[in-house]
């Protein structure tokens, strides 16, 4: 059936708001899934910070922008007999219709498998939908369709013809409000309930702009109705299974992916449930869909058995949902998917984790699931985080738990939120105005926060319009954490409390607690967590795969039998076994590289014949697929519940340093409790001490003066006088962060004493318990990233790259490229010289991130300085892509050593590639309305890309090409230099700039620069004017804020017409040599 066939396969590009991880997890799992039956695979991705992405997932693997021109050439060198477009998310479905559109699928004779395209266009086409789902007699909202015909364009079109286009779709569907929803893109861009005709005609028009077709859908507006999904499996032969159903505890009005989602639907009637089961199977029938669609359904209570329900929308591919779906029940959807593409029928199919039953069988589960969003609130002050249609979250965190109760707590523990607001400090009616009425990411704990007030049920439900059967499950758990204050513990622990959170509230006196406890007197009185197994069944059969959540079990407190009570944990005790933490939800600062890490660590362990547990909760990511290593279990990550599965296990070693800062945060409480138990478990590599001494400022400025290596001056403080007599000292300008962040939280360069003051205030606010740095700010310098593995004694270096932008940007938004290209042979000699003493200082064994500044590159009368900015003993960012860059799998390379193998005995080589590779990042701030798009100190990034070329010109156009920001090779642009960081027109940098981009364009003379960008007349921008560029976000206009990456677009231009430079990651040639040597040979 697949022997010998060439698949090929579409990722879905960088991690982005509306498409995240999840789709590197369905990628991977798909390429293992057609390999099984002997296809060839070629995979096509433009992330490098993934595991699918690395060269021994597919046959053949490249890192190239997803584009129309770059996939014809995979086309034309691999000669795919299929293309698989339902694996990676919208973006693989656009591409995939785009190349069948311009002919070059035909060309090729490269069949669409799985679902046809005009499947994909009967659901994306709103309108066509609608009549396709009347015509089986499924309900769906009232809509019409605001579409451009193809002489119109959004720029040139009559205003007022378009206005009564607008005004004749609000009566077709009832009047306002209304909902308008964009075709063709993800995570809600675009859509939004509007109850404003004004707004309406505007959001129509950014409507207009995004979609691929030029459509925008209005809906009658269904906010306030419960919203559900259907995950649905279909093979070519219909046959059809659901997987589960999954329902919002926010109402219709809420974007899914912004919600808190639970499965199995607990509110409702089973009558309902039926009902909209059937319509799921018609609706996939009807569409012709192969493989998994996710259909997505209304309901309310109209006084019927089974209420009233509307057919919402159909993703026919597997989308975000359907990773949660995965986890959720054991069933592999992407894996199920891709073999139904190649023909195989759902009978066919073997379920893994029963070994005995087939994809045939519809999921049965014995446990609550819910999902909750982490949102990148703590980046952004300047955005409203009201929750509406489209998407600002960034991650999630799923848990497992035998009730609702215990799966909300342990889900939001998971995702490391903490109000953004001190909510016992706000009056009633802030409370309710602002957090209770006003969806947000912290309802949930406005919620608990009421009921601590005495709030009634009633009260609740009126204000949030969240069913009462939820809000009941609040109140329990308000009602058992405040028993636990009066000595009460058991019912605390039953709703998912932590024994040391329980503890805490009553010992505590700032938590009201009246009553002396430790965790020793908690844990004898409360049920210990037993770990119960995911088998896809409810027991039905027994299970083979090793994935667990733990419980506080009910058998337990009703003194029944106790054997239901047992552990199903499966473990030789005879094998050497190590669990590695993971990094949970993804975030800014801390995304996919940590979970591509992880598993680096887990598959190394494994090849040593070593056991390697996961611990995570995050339900994107390939570290918490049921296959990656022999156990997995699905926990928030915190020192207690790290321990519980060390003990249950019999862990000999734990990694924390894998999973970004989550990871390294526990390693210190962990120690300490795995002592306090008594378990003869280690931390494995560099040491929590040394750790954390890299991250203490001060004692890491002692470290380096011993050491002799340079520092930009700078110490901490710990109030506003030390901080101001610091600033003086070093004097102005000054880096100012506060400790312990991750991602250069509330990092800022500060200008004078009036703007660190205001810093201060906002600093302590983030980090009261931490103290202040401040840092000279070394203008002009070149920044480096340096990763490196050491084994205590030896120094492997991974890769130097260099960051495009100069100081002041945060080293996570700054372009970087490797190998570098600015520094002589000296310089590198001596980064690596440094990064070998702090190595061997900081006793390092493991990986090694070390931040450089270099002074004195571009003055050819100046010797070039090196300043160690920061090191972190652990996994960083740049890990994959450094490793992609030069075919080093470091991490691999990095867990391998901390199980006492030496560098040496490895026999590994450092590599530097020929070919230049530049890393891109992609910004946000298209989803974050009011956020400052203008690049800084602090991270803002969510993803990221790479381009590889012979230059470093087209490398960064490939890297632009890959973000989505192409750079346009001709038009109009504005130049504009008026803002510090640019160089004065009248310097021989600011006449580089103006010609450099006068060569290209024509160069704009419009007075009123915004107006000109809104009406469509201005292609580029160089600018640092916070209005102008807001407006260049919204339009989608390509811009550039700083003066490093204009020349960066400029190099880019001059080579836009070399070649494409296509080629699979492992045919890039690199060189054996060693990073910096002073003798190359």
């Amino acid at each position: 059936m697949s022997e010998d066939r060439t698949i090929l396969l579409i990722g879905s590009g960088p991690i982005q708001i509306g498409q995240a991880a999840e789709f590197d997890y369905s990628g991977a799992q798909a390429c293992r899934a057609l390999q099984e039956e002997g296809a060839r695979v070629v995979l096509v991705n433009s992330n490098p910070a993934t595991i699918m992405t690395d060269p021994e997932t597919a046959d053949r693997v490249y890192i190239e922008p997803i584009t129309p021109e770059a996939i014809a050439e995979v086309i034309r060198i691999e000669t795919p007999d299929g293309v698989i477009a339902g694996l990676g998310g919208q973006t693989g479905l656009n591409v995939t219709a785009e190349l069948a559109e311009q002919g070059i699928l035909e060309e090729h004779d490269v069949e669409v498998m799985g679902t046809p395209l005009e499947t994909i266009y009967a659901t994306e086409d709103r309108d066509l939908f609608r009549q396709r789902m009347e015509a089986i007699g499924q309900p769906v909202p009232q809509s019409t369709t605001i579409s451009l015909d193809d002489d119109e364009s959004v720029t040139d079109f009559d205003e007022s013809t378009f206005r009564d286009r607008v005004e004749s779709a609000v009566d077709a569907v009832g009047g306002l409000p209304v909902i308008a929803r964009t075709t063709y893109t993800l995570g809600g861009s675009g859509s939004g309930v509007v109850d404003d005709f004004e707004e309406l005609v505007e959001r129509v028009r950014k409507g207009l702009r995004l979609s691929r077709n030029s459509e925008v859908l209005v809906t009658e507006s269904i906010a306030g109705w419960v919203e559900l999904e259907y995950e649905v499996m279909r093979d070519a032969d219909d046959s059809c299974i659901i997987i589960c159903n999954m329902e919002n505890i926010d109402p219709m009005g809420i974007h899914t992916g912004e919600s808190t989602v639970v499965t199995p639907s607990q509110v409702i009637p089973d009558a309902g449930h039926q009902e909209m089961r059937d319509a799921a199977l018609g609706v996939i029938r009807e569409l012709g869909i192969q493989g998994g669609c996710n259909i997505q359904f209304a309901w309310h209570d109209d006084g019927t058995p089974g209420g009233e329900y509307r057919v919402v929308e159909v993703n026919p591919r597997v989308s975000r949902s359907s990773a949660l779906a995965s986890k959720a029940t054991g069933y592999p959807i992407a894996r199920v998917t891709a073999k139904v593409a190649l023909g195989k029928r759902l009978h066919e199919i073997e379920n893994e984790i029963t070994g005995e039953t087939t994809a045939a069988f519809e999921p049965a589960i014995d446990y609550v699931v819910t999902k909750v969003p982490r949102w990148p609130i703590d980046k952004f002050d300047d955005v409203d985080f009201e929750l509406g249609t489209a998407m600002k979250s960034t991650g999630e965190a799923m848990a497992i738990g035998r009730t609702f109760e215990e799966s909300l707590t342990k889900a939001l523990r998971s995702s490391e939120y903490d109000p953004a607001v001190d909510l016992g400090a706000v009056d009633d009616d802030t409370l309710e105005r602002e957090y209770l009425v006003r969806p947000s990411p912290d309802r949930p704990y406005a919620i608990f926060e009421a009921f601590d007030r005495g709030y009634t049920i009633e009260d609740v439900v009126e204000r949030t319009d969240i069913h009462r059967w939820y809000v009941e499950r609040f109140a329990n758990v308000a009602e058992a954490t405040a028993a636990a204050a009066e000595g009460d513990f058991t019912d605390a622990a039953m709703v998912g409390r932590t024994n040391a959170a329980i503890a805490s509230v009553a010992g505590g006196a700032d938590a009201g607690g009246n009553t002396d406890a430790d965790i020793g007197a908690v844990e004898s009185a409360v049920p210990a967590r037993t770990f119960k197994q995911v088998d896809t069944c409810a027991g039905e059969f027994e299970a083979s795969t090793p994935y667990y959540y733990s419980a506080r079990l009910p058998e337990y407190l009703a003194g029944a039998d106790t054997a239901g009570a047992s552990n199903e944990v499966r473990v030789d005790p005879d094998v050497e076994s190590v669990v590695v933490v993971g990094g949970g939800p993804i975030r800014i600062g801390q995304g996919v590289e940590f979970d591509y890490c992880a598993v680096h660590a887990v598959r190394a362990l494994r090849e040593l014949g070593i056991d390697a547990h996961v611990v995570n909760n995050n339900p994107e990511t390939v570290s918490t697929d049921y296959d990656t290593s022999d156990g997995l279990f699905f926990e928030p990550i915190s020192a207690e519940e790290v321990a519980d599965v060390i003990e249950t296990t019999g862990a000999d070693g734990v990694m924390v340093q894998f999973g970004g800062q989550t990871s390294v945060n526990v390693g210190a409480p962990l120690e300490a409790e795995l002592d306090r138990r008594g378990l003869d478990c280690t931390i494995l590599g560099t040491s929590v001490e040394a750790m954390d001494l890299a991250e203490d400022r001060d004692r890491f400025n002692v470290l380096m003066d011993e050491l002799g290596i340079a520092q930009p001056n700078g110490g901490t403080a710990t109030s506003r006088e030390e901080a101001l007599e610091l600033a003086h000292e070093i004097g102005y300008p000054v880096l100012v962060r506060p400790s312990y962040v991750l991602g250069g939280r509330a990092m800022r360069v500060v200008e004078d004493d009036e703007a660190l003051e205001r810093y201060i205030e906002e600093a302590v606010r983030v980090s009261p318990d931490k103290p202040i740095l401040v840092d000279q700010f070394l203008a002009d310098a070149v920044e480096l990233d340096v990763d490196a593995v050491a084994d205590g004694e030896d120094v492997l270096i991974g890769g130097v790259m260099e960051h495009v932008e100069s100081a002041g940007v945060h080293s996570g938004d700054s372009a970087c490229m490797i190998p570098p290209r600015s520094l002589d042979d000296a310089t590198l000699s001596r980064v690596r010289s440094v990064t070998e003493d702090i190595a061997r200082a900081l006793e390092t064994v493991g990986l090694l991130n070390v931040q450089l500044a270099v002074t004195g590159v571009h003055d050819a009368d100046a010797d070039a300085e090196v300043y160690v900015l920061e090191a972190n003993p652990r996994s960083s960012r740049t890990v994959p892509f450094v490793s992609k860059a030069t075919g080093v799998p470091i991490a691999k390379i990095a867990a391998t050593v901390m199980t006492d193998q030496s560098l040496a005995a490895l026999d590994v080589d450092e590599q530097i590639p020929e070919h230049l590779s530049v890393k891109e990042v992609v910004l946000p701030f298209d989803r974050l309305p009011g956020s400052d798009p203008r690049l800084g100190p602090e991270m803002k990034s969510t993803g990221e890309v790479m381009g590889t070329a012979r230059t470093f010109g087209k490398a960064y156009d490939k890297a632009q090409d890959a973000t989505g920001k192409a750079i346009p090779e001709s038009g109009t642009a504005v130049v504009d230099l008026s803002a510090d960081e640019f160089p004065d027109p009248g310097t021989t940098a600011g006449e580089t700039l103006v010609e450099g981009f006068s060569t290209h364009f024509e160069l704009s003379t419009a007075t009123d620069l915004i107006a000109a960008a809104r009406a469509g007349e201005i292609d580029l921008i160089v600018s640092r004017q916070r209005e102008l560029l807001e407006v260049a976000v919204e339009e989608e206009i390509t811009y550039f804020s700083t003066h490093a990456s204009a020349m960066a677009a400029l190099e880019a231009l001059d080579h836009a017409d070399d070649d494409l430079d296509v080629m699979a990651v492992s045919d890039r040639p690199k060189r054996v040599e060693t990073w910096g040597a002073t003798d190359p040979s």
